[in-house]
Protein backbone atom coordinates (compact mmCIF):
# COMPACT_ATOMS: atom_id res chain seq x y z
CA UNK A 1 0.00 0.00 0.00
CA UNK A 2 2.87 2.33 0.84
CA UNK A 3 4.43 1.78 -2.60
CA UNK A 4 1.06 2.44 -4.26
CA UNK A 5 0.62 5.69 -2.30
CA UNK A 6 4.14 6.82 -3.21
CA UNK A 7 3.55 6.00 -6.87
CA UNK A 8 0.22 7.88 -6.97
CA UNK A 9 1.77 10.85 -5.17
CA UNK A 10 4.64 11.04 -7.65
CA UNK A 11 2.14 11.21 -10.53
CA UNK A 12 -0.55 13.43 -9.01
CA UNK A 13 1.62 16.08 -7.35
CA UNK A 14 3.17 17.39 -10.62
CA UNK A 15 -0.26 17.38 -12.31
CA UNK A 16 -1.87 19.31 -9.44
CA UNK A 17 1.05 21.73 -9.36
CA UNK A 18 0.71 22.47 -13.09
CA UNK A 19 -3.03 23.03 -12.83
CA UNK A 20 -2.79 25.19 -9.70
CA UNK A 21 0.01 27.34 -11.15
CA UNK A 22 -1.54 27.81 -14.59
CA UNK A 23 -2.05 31.56 -14.96
CA UNK A 24 -5.12 31.25 -17.16
CA UNK A 25 -6.97 28.78 -14.95
CA UNK A 26 -6.03 30.86 -11.92
CA UNK A 27 -7.36 34.02 -13.55
CA UNK A 28 -10.60 32.26 -14.54
CA UNK A 29 -11.05 30.95 -11.00
CA UNK A 30 -10.36 34.34 -9.39
CA UNK A 31 -12.50 36.12 -11.98
CA UNK A 32 -15.48 33.99 -11.06
CA UNK A 33 -14.75 34.60 -7.38
CA UNK A 34 -14.91 38.36 -8.01
CA UNK A 35 -18.32 37.96 -9.64
CA UNK A 36 -19.64 35.33 -7.23
CA UNK A 37 -20.98 37.67 -4.47
CA UNK A 38 -23.06 39.54 -7.05
CA UNK A 39 -24.31 36.31 -8.62
CA UNK A 40 -25.31 34.89 -5.25
CA UNK A 41 -27.16 38.09 -4.32
CA UNK A 42 -29.02 38.02 -7.64
CA UNK A 43 -29.90 34.36 -7.18
CA UNK A 44 -31.20 35.00 -3.66
CA UNK A 45 -33.51 37.74 -4.97
CA UNK A 46 -34.79 35.31 -7.62
CA UNK A 47 -35.36 32.72 -4.90
CA UNK A 48 -37.38 35.22 -2.85
CA UNK A 49 -39.47 35.97 -5.95
CA UNK A 50 -40.06 32.24 -6.59
CA UNK A 51 -39.83 30.59 -3.18
CA UNK A 52 -40.63 26.84 -3.53
CA UNK A 53 -43.62 26.73 -1.18
CA UNK A 54 -47.18 26.15 -2.49
CA UNK A 55 -49.32 29.25 -2.04
CA UNK A 56 -46.32 31.54 -1.42
CA UNK A 57 -46.87 33.60 -4.59
CA UNK A 58 -50.58 34.12 -3.86
CA UNK A 59 -49.78 35.07 -0.26
CA UNK A 60 -47.25 37.73 -1.36
CA UNK A 61 -49.59 39.03 -4.08
CA UNK A 62 -52.36 39.42 -1.49
CA UNK A 63 -50.11 41.65 0.61
CA UNK A 64 -48.06 43.60 -1.95
CA UNK A 65 -50.14 43.41 -5.13
CA UNK A 66 -49.91 41.40 -8.34
CA UNK A 67 -46.58 42.96 -9.43
CA UNK A 68 -44.80 42.29 -6.13
CA UNK A 69 -42.14 40.05 -7.72
CA UNK A 70 -40.83 42.82 -10.03
CA UNK A 71 -39.11 44.43 -7.02
CA UNK A 72 -37.02 41.29 -6.49
CA UNK A 73 -36.48 40.49 -10.17
CA UNK A 74 -34.71 43.78 -10.88
CA UNK A 75 -31.58 42.88 -8.82
CA UNK A 76 -31.61 39.48 -10.52
CA UNK A 77 -31.67 41.09 -13.98
CA UNK A 78 -28.78 43.37 -12.96
CA UNK A 79 -26.60 40.49 -11.73
CA UNK A 80 -27.25 36.92 -12.94
CA UNK A 81 -28.73 37.95 -16.28
CA UNK A 82 -25.56 39.88 -17.22
CA UNK A 83 -23.05 37.63 -15.45
CA UNK A 84 -20.57 37.52 -18.35
CA UNK A 85 -19.83 41.23 -17.97
CA UNK A 86 -18.57 40.73 -14.41
CA UNK A 87 -16.65 37.59 -15.34
CA UNK A 88 -14.86 39.29 -18.27
CA UNK A 89 -13.71 42.15 -16.09
CA UNK A 90 -12.71 39.85 -13.23
CA UNK A 91 -10.64 37.47 -15.38
CA UNK A 92 -8.84 40.27 -17.23
CA UNK A 93 -8.20 42.11 -13.98
CA UNK A 94 -6.64 39.08 -12.29
CA UNK A 95 -4.60 38.02 -15.31
CA UNK A 96 -3.31 41.60 -15.65
CA UNK A 97 -2.28 41.60 -12.00
CA UNK A 98 -0.37 38.36 -12.63
CA UNK A 99 1.55 40.17 -15.40
CA UNK A 100 1.97 43.24 -13.15
CA UNK A 101 -0.16 45.35 -15.48
CA UNK A 102 -2.76 47.93 -14.49
CA UNK A 103 -5.73 45.73 -13.54
CA UNK A 104 -8.63 48.16 -13.79
CA UNK A 105 -7.77 49.58 -17.21
CA UNK A 106 -7.04 46.09 -18.62
CA UNK A 107 -10.39 44.87 -17.29
CA UNK A 108 -12.14 47.82 -18.93
CA UNK A 109 -10.37 47.16 -22.24
CA UNK A 110 -11.41 43.50 -22.11
CA UNK A 111 -15.01 44.51 -21.45
CA UNK A 112 -15.00 46.83 -24.47
CA UNK A 113 -13.47 44.07 -26.61
CA UNK A 114 -16.26 41.74 -25.53
CA UNK A 115 -18.90 44.32 -26.44
CA UNK A 116 -17.23 44.83 -29.84
CA UNK A 117 -17.79 41.11 -30.51
CA UNK A 118 -21.37 41.23 -29.25
CA UNK A 119 -24.11 42.09 -31.78
CA UNK A 120 -26.17 45.17 -31.03
CA UNK A 121 -29.20 43.84 -32.87
CA UNK A 122 -32.20 41.79 -31.82
CA UNK A 123 -34.19 39.41 -34.00
CA UNK A 124 -37.88 40.20 -33.68
CA UNK A 125 -40.88 38.37 -35.16
CA UNK A 126 -44.20 40.25 -34.80
CA UNK A 127 -47.16 38.27 -33.53
CA UNK A 128 -48.95 36.54 -36.37
CA UNK A 129 -46.05 37.10 -38.80
CA UNK A 130 -43.37 34.72 -40.06
CA UNK A 131 -41.00 37.48 -41.14
CA UNK A 132 -37.99 38.15 -38.89
CA UNK A 133 -36.90 41.77 -38.37
CA UNK A 134 -33.57 43.02 -37.03
CA UNK A 135 -33.92 45.76 -34.43
CA UNK A 136 -30.73 47.79 -33.96
CA UNK A 137 -29.42 49.59 -30.90
CA UNK A 138 -30.06 46.71 -28.49
CA UNK A 139 -27.69 44.23 -26.83
CA UNK A 140 -29.19 40.72 -26.77
CA UNK A 141 -29.33 39.65 -23.12
CA UNK A 142 -28.59 36.04 -24.10
CA UNK A 143 -25.01 36.93 -25.09
CA UNK A 144 -24.14 38.84 -21.93
CA UNK A 145 -25.67 36.11 -19.78
CA UNK A 146 -24.69 32.45 -19.56
CA UNK A 147 -24.65 31.82 -23.34
CA UNK A 148 -21.86 34.36 -23.79
CA UNK A 149 -19.75 33.00 -20.96
CA UNK A 150 -17.14 31.14 -23.01
CA UNK A 151 -16.71 34.03 -25.46
CA UNK A 152 -16.25 36.26 -22.42
CA UNK A 153 -13.56 33.98 -20.96
CA UNK A 154 -11.64 33.81 -24.23
CA UNK A 155 -12.00 37.55 -24.81
CA UNK A 156 -10.67 38.38 -21.34
CA UNK A 157 -7.61 36.17 -21.86
CA UNK A 158 -6.73 37.25 -25.41
CA UNK A 159 -7.37 40.96 -24.83
CA UNK A 160 -5.08 40.89 -21.78
CA UNK A 161 -2.38 39.13 -23.81
CA UNK A 162 -2.66 41.85 -26.48
CA UNK A 163 -2.33 44.58 -23.84
CA UNK A 164 0.68 42.76 -22.39
CA UNK A 165 2.25 42.47 -25.86
CA UNK A 166 1.85 46.20 -26.51
CA UNK A 167 3.03 47.32 -23.07
CA UNK A 168 6.02 44.96 -23.11
CA UNK A 169 7.28 46.62 -26.28
CA UNK A 170 6.89 50.08 -24.79
CA UNK A 171 4.14 51.18 -27.15
CA UNK A 172 2.55 53.43 -24.56
CA UNK A 173 2.20 57.17 -24.07
CA UNK A 174 4.36 58.26 -21.14
CA UNK A 175 3.43 61.51 -19.45
CA UNK A 176 5.84 63.82 -17.55
CA UNK A 177 6.47 63.13 -13.86
CA UNK A 178 4.35 66.08 -12.70
CA UNK A 179 1.15 64.70 -14.28
CA UNK A 180 -1.30 63.19 -11.73
CA UNK A 181 -1.14 59.36 -11.66
CA UNK A 182 -4.79 58.96 -12.72
CA UNK A 183 -4.22 61.07 -15.86
CA UNK A 184 -0.96 59.26 -16.62
CA UNK A 185 -2.63 55.85 -16.38
CA UNK A 186 -5.45 56.87 -18.68
CA UNK A 187 -3.02 58.04 -21.39
CA UNK A 188 -0.82 54.96 -21.02
CA UNK A 189 -3.87 52.81 -21.76
CA UNK A 190 -4.70 54.60 -25.01
CA UNK A 191 -2.50 52.66 -27.43
CA UNK A 192 -3.07 49.20 -25.84
CA UNK A 193 -6.81 49.88 -25.90
CA UNK A 194 -6.78 51.05 -29.51
CA UNK A 195 -4.78 48.04 -30.72
CA UNK A 196 -7.03 45.61 -28.82
CA UNK A 197 -10.26 47.15 -30.08
CA UNK A 198 -9.02 47.20 -33.70
CA UNK A 199 -7.99 43.52 -33.55
CA UNK A 200 -11.30 42.44 -32.03
CA UNK A 201 -13.23 44.53 -34.54
CA UNK A 202 -11.49 42.61 -37.35
CA UNK A 203 -12.44 39.35 -35.60
CA UNK A 204 -16.06 40.53 -35.49
CA UNK A 205 -15.90 41.40 -39.21
CA UNK A 206 -14.47 38.00 -40.15
CA UNK A 207 -17.22 36.12 -38.36
CA UNK A 208 -19.90 38.33 -39.93
CA UNK A 209 -18.96 36.74 -43.26
CA UNK A 210 -19.61 33.21 -41.97
CA UNK A 211 -22.84 31.27 -41.52
CA UNK A 212 -22.49 31.75 -37.75
CA UNK A 213 -22.76 35.56 -38.21
CA UNK A 214 -21.03 36.24 -34.86
CA UNK A 215 -18.25 34.69 -32.80
CA UNK A 216 -20.89 34.12 -30.12
CA UNK A 217 -22.79 31.79 -32.43
CA UNK A 218 -19.58 30.01 -33.43
CA UNK A 219 -18.20 29.47 -29.89
CA UNK A 220 -21.58 28.48 -28.47
CA UNK A 221 -22.14 25.87 -31.20
CA UNK A 222 -18.60 24.51 -31.54
CA UNK A 223 -17.27 24.78 -27.97
CA UNK A 224 -19.78 25.71 -25.27
CA UNK A 225 -22.62 23.33 -26.14
CA UNK A 226 -20.36 20.23 -26.40
CA UNK A 227 -18.51 21.12 -23.18
CA UNK A 228 -21.69 21.74 -21.21
CA UNK A 229 -23.18 18.52 -22.59
CA UNK A 230 -20.06 16.69 -21.40
CA UNK A 231 -20.15 18.45 -18.02
CA UNK A 232 -23.82 17.47 -17.64
CA UNK A 233 -22.97 13.78 -17.87
CA UNK A 234 -22.68 11.42 -14.91
CA UNK A 235 -19.38 10.07 -16.24
CA UNK A 236 -17.70 13.48 -16.20
CA UNK A 237 -19.01 14.12 -12.69
CA UNK A 238 -17.62 10.82 -11.44
CA UNK A 239 -14.21 11.54 -12.98
CA UNK A 240 -14.15 15.06 -11.52
CA UNK A 241 -14.96 13.76 -8.03
CA UNK A 242 -12.43 10.95 -8.36
CA UNK A 243 -9.69 13.53 -8.92
CA UNK A 244 -11.01 15.81 -6.17
CA UNK A 245 -10.68 12.92 -3.72
CA UNK A 246 -7.30 11.80 -5.02
CA UNK A 247 -5.82 15.27 -4.76
CA UNK A 248 -7.16 15.73 -1.22
CA UNK A 249 -5.67 12.41 -0.09
CA UNK A 250 -2.25 13.87 -0.83
CA UNK A 251 -2.95 17.15 0.93
CA UNK A 252 -3.84 19.14 -2.21
CA UNK A 253 -7.08 21.17 -2.23
CA UNK A 254 -8.83 18.99 -4.80
CA UNK A 255 -11.95 21.15 -5.08
CA UNK A 256 -9.85 24.18 -6.06
CA UNK A 257 -7.72 22.26 -8.55
CA UNK A 258 -10.59 20.50 -10.31
CA UNK A 259 -12.87 23.52 -9.92
CA UNK A 260 -10.44 25.64 -11.95
CA UNK A 261 -11.35 23.47 -14.94
CA UNK A 262 -14.96 22.47 -14.20
CA UNK A 263 -16.46 25.55 -12.50
CA UNK A 264 -17.10 27.54 -15.74
CA UNK A 265 -18.94 24.52 -17.18
CA UNK A 266 -20.97 23.85 -14.02
CA UNK A 267 -21.84 27.55 -13.67
CA UNK A 268 -22.98 27.72 -17.29
CA UNK A 269 -25.25 24.73 -16.66
CA UNK A 270 -26.58 26.42 -13.50
CA UNK A 271 -27.32 29.61 -15.42
CA UNK A 272 -29.28 27.69 -18.07
CA UNK A 273 -31.33 25.96 -15.36
CA UNK A 274 -31.90 29.31 -13.69
CA UNK A 275 -33.15 30.87 -16.92
CA UNK A 276 -35.57 27.96 -17.40
CA UNK A 277 -36.65 28.20 -13.75
CA UNK A 278 -37.36 31.91 -14.17
CA UNK A 279 -39.37 31.29 -17.33
CA UNK A 280 -41.35 28.46 -15.73
CA UNK A 281 -39.95 25.90 -18.18
CA UNK A 282 -38.62 22.38 -17.59
CA UNK A 283 -35.12 22.46 -16.11
CA UNK A 284 -32.70 21.10 -18.75
CA UNK A 285 -29.73 19.89 -16.67
CA UNK A 286 -29.18 17.53 -13.75
CA UNK A 287 -25.51 18.36 -13.16
CA UNK A 288 -24.90 21.95 -12.08
CA UNK A 289 -22.65 23.73 -9.61
CA UNK A 290 -25.38 23.23 -6.96
CA UNK A 291 -25.48 19.48 -7.69
CA UNK A 292 -21.74 19.34 -7.06
CA UNK A 293 -21.53 21.67 -4.06
CA UNK A 294 -24.74 20.85 -2.18
CA UNK A 295 -25.41 17.20 -3.03
CA UNK A 296 -21.89 15.78 -3.27
CA UNK A 297 -20.08 17.80 -0.60
CA UNK A 298 -22.20 17.35 2.52
CA UNK A 299 -19.74 18.57 5.10
CA UNK A 300 -17.06 19.38 2.53
CA UNK A 301 -15.08 17.35 0.01
CA UNK A 302 -15.61 13.64 0.61
CA UNK A 303 -19.04 14.37 2.12
CA UNK A 304 -17.58 14.04 5.62
CA UNK A 305 -20.47 15.38 7.74
CA UNK A 306 -21.72 11.81 8.18
CA UNK A 307 -18.20 10.81 9.22
CA UNK A 308 -18.30 13.49 11.96
CA UNK A 309 -21.64 12.14 13.19
CA UNK A 310 -20.31 8.57 13.20
CA UNK A 311 -17.25 9.69 15.16
CA UNK A 312 -19.40 11.28 17.87
CA UNK A 313 -22.07 8.58 18.09
CA UNK A 314 -20.08 5.38 17.60
CA UNK A 315 -16.47 6.27 18.37
CA UNK A 316 -14.83 4.41 21.29
CA UNK A 317 -11.51 6.23 21.45
CA UNK A 318 -11.30 9.65 23.07
CA UNK A 319 -9.35 10.99 20.09
CA UNK A 320 -12.12 10.08 17.66
CA UNK A 321 -14.94 11.38 19.88
CA UNK A 322 -13.21 14.68 20.68
CA UNK A 323 -12.21 15.29 17.06
CA UNK A 324 -15.78 14.53 15.93
CA UNK A 325 -17.18 17.10 18.39
CA UNK A 326 -14.58 19.64 17.25
CA UNK A 327 -15.27 19.07 13.55
CA UNK A 328 -19.08 18.85 13.59
CA UNK A 329 -19.74 22.60 13.72
CA UNK A 330 -17.53 23.62 10.76
CA UNK A 331 -18.77 20.45 9.03
CA UNK A 332 -22.34 21.77 9.15
CA UNK A 333 -21.09 24.62 6.97
CA UNK A 334 -19.21 22.27 4.63
CA UNK A 335 -15.74 23.00 6.02
CA UNK A 336 -13.84 19.81 6.80
CA UNK A 337 -10.14 20.60 7.24
CA UNK A 338 -10.29 19.44 10.91
CA UNK A 339 -11.27 15.99 9.62
CA UNK A 340 -9.01 15.77 6.57
CA UNK A 341 -5.91 16.80 8.50
CA UNK A 342 -6.94 15.80 12.04
CA UNK A 343 -8.27 12.26 11.66
CA UNK A 344 -6.42 12.27 9.24
CA UNK A 345 -7.73 11.47 5.76
CA UNK A 346 -4.59 12.86 4.12
CA UNK A 347 -2.08 10.05 3.44
CA UNK A 348 -4.28 7.59 5.34
CA UNK A 349 -4.64 4.36 3.28
CA UNK A 350 -7.72 3.29 5.28
CA UNK A 351 -9.77 6.50 5.13
CA UNK A 352 -8.83 7.40 1.56
CA UNK A 353 -11.11 4.65 0.23
CA UNK A 354 -14.45 5.96 1.62
CA UNK A 355 -13.33 9.57 1.16
CA UNK A 356 -12.97 9.02 -2.60
CA UNK A 357 -15.87 6.58 -3.05
CA UNK A 358 -18.58 8.36 -1.03
CA UNK A 359 -19.10 11.40 -3.32
CA UNK A 360 -19.04 9.13 -6.36
CA UNK A 361 -21.70 6.82 -4.90
CA UNK A 362 -23.79 9.84 -3.85
CA UNK A 363 -23.44 11.23 -7.38
CA UNK A 364 -25.00 8.06 -8.82
CA UNK A 365 -27.82 8.09 -6.23
CA UNK A 366 -28.64 11.77 -6.80
CA UNK A 367 -28.39 11.53 -10.58
CA UNK A 368 -30.73 8.54 -10.71
CA UNK A 369 -33.18 10.15 -8.24
CA UNK A 370 -33.39 13.27 -10.42
CA UNK A 371 -33.40 11.40 -13.73
CA UNK A 372 -36.40 9.23 -12.76
CA UNK A 373 -38.29 12.22 -11.37
CA UNK A 374 -38.16 11.51 -7.63
CA UNK A 375 -36.40 14.84 -7.08
CA UNK A 376 -36.50 17.90 -9.35
CA UNK A 377 -33.24 19.11 -10.92
CA UNK A 378 -31.40 21.92 -9.08
CA UNK A 379 -33.13 25.19 -9.85
CA UNK A 380 -29.88 26.99 -10.69
CA UNK A 381 -30.21 29.34 -7.72
CA UNK A 382 -26.63 30.00 -6.55
CA UNK A 383 -26.89 29.06 -2.90
CA UNK A 384 -23.57 29.65 -1.04
CA UNK A 385 -21.53 26.45 -0.71
CA UNK A 386 -21.44 26.99 3.07
CA UNK A 387 -25.22 26.47 3.33
CA UNK A 388 -25.87 23.60 5.79
CA UNK A 389 -27.25 20.33 4.39
CA UNK A 390 -31.03 19.92 4.31
CA UNK A 391 -31.42 23.72 4.15
CA UNK A 392 -29.39 23.78 0.92
CA UNK A 393 -31.38 20.92 -0.57
CA UNK A 394 -34.64 22.68 0.25
CA UNK A 395 -33.51 25.94 -1.36
CA UNK A 396 -32.53 24.34 -4.68
CA UNK A 397 -35.17 21.61 -4.99
CA UNK A 398 -37.82 22.07 -2.32
CA UNK A 399 -38.74 19.49 0.30
CA UNK A 400 -37.68 16.61 -1.96
CA UNK A 401 -34.19 18.08 -2.22
CA UNK A 402 -33.99 18.22 1.58
CA UNK A 403 -35.17 14.60 1.86
CA UNK A 404 -32.58 13.53 -0.72
CA UNK A 405 -29.83 15.07 1.40
CA UNK A 406 -31.10 13.18 4.47
CA UNK A 407 -30.88 9.93 2.49
CA UNK A 408 -27.36 10.90 1.40
CA UNK A 409 -26.28 11.49 4.99
CA UNK A 410 -27.50 8.00 5.93
CA UNK A 411 -25.75 6.38 2.95
CA UNK A 412 -22.50 8.23 3.65
CA UNK A 413 -22.73 7.19 7.32
CA UNK A 414 -23.00 3.53 6.31
CA UNK A 415 -20.07 3.82 3.88
CA UNK A 416 -17.75 5.53 6.36
CA UNK A 417 -18.53 3.44 9.43
CA UNK A 418 -16.61 0.19 8.63
CA UNK A 419 -13.48 2.17 7.77
CA UNK A 420 -13.85 4.48 10.77
CA UNK A 421 -14.17 1.42 13.00
CA UNK A 422 -10.73 0.19 11.88
CA UNK A 423 -9.11 3.55 12.70
CA UNK A 424 -11.10 3.90 15.92
CA UNK A 425 -9.99 0.48 17.15
CA UNK A 426 -6.37 1.39 16.45
CA UNK A 427 -6.67 4.62 18.44
CA UNK A 428 -8.59 2.86 21.22
CA UNK A 429 -5.92 0.17 21.60
CA UNK A 430 -3.24 2.85 21.61
CA UNK A 431 -5.06 4.82 24.32
CA UNK A 432 -5.44 1.70 26.46
CA UNK A 433 -1.71 1.06 26.18
CA UNK A 434 -0.93 4.64 27.15
CA UNK A 435 -3.44 4.46 30.03
CA UNK A 436 -1.79 1.27 31.31
CA UNK A 437 1.57 2.98 31.09
CA UNK A 438 0.27 5.91 33.14
CA UNK A 439 0.14 8.41 30.28
CA UNK A 440 -2.79 10.86 30.59
CA UNK A 441 -5.09 10.99 27.58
Amino acid sequence: MSKLMDSMESKLMPLASKIASNRYLGAIRDGFMLAMPLLIIGAIFLLIANFPIPGYSDFMAGIFGSNWSSFFMKPFDATMNIMTIFVVFGIAYNLARHYELEGASTGAIALVAFLVLTPFTLKFTPEGSKEVFLVGGNIPMEWIGSKGLFVGILTAIFSTEIVRFVVKRGWVIKMPDGVPPAVSKSFSALIPAAVTIIIFNFVRLLFSWTSYETIHGFIYTILQKPLTALGDSLGATLIANLFIGLFWVFGIHGANVVGSVMSPIWLALSAENLAAYQAGKELPHIITSQFQELYLQLGGSGSTLSLCIAMIVLGKSQQIKKLGKLAIFPGLFNINEPITFGLPVVLNPVMMVPFILTPMILAVICYVAIAIGLVPPPSGVLVPWTTPPIIGGFLIAGIRGALLQIVELVVAFLIYYPFLRVVDNQYYAQEKQEEAAGVSI
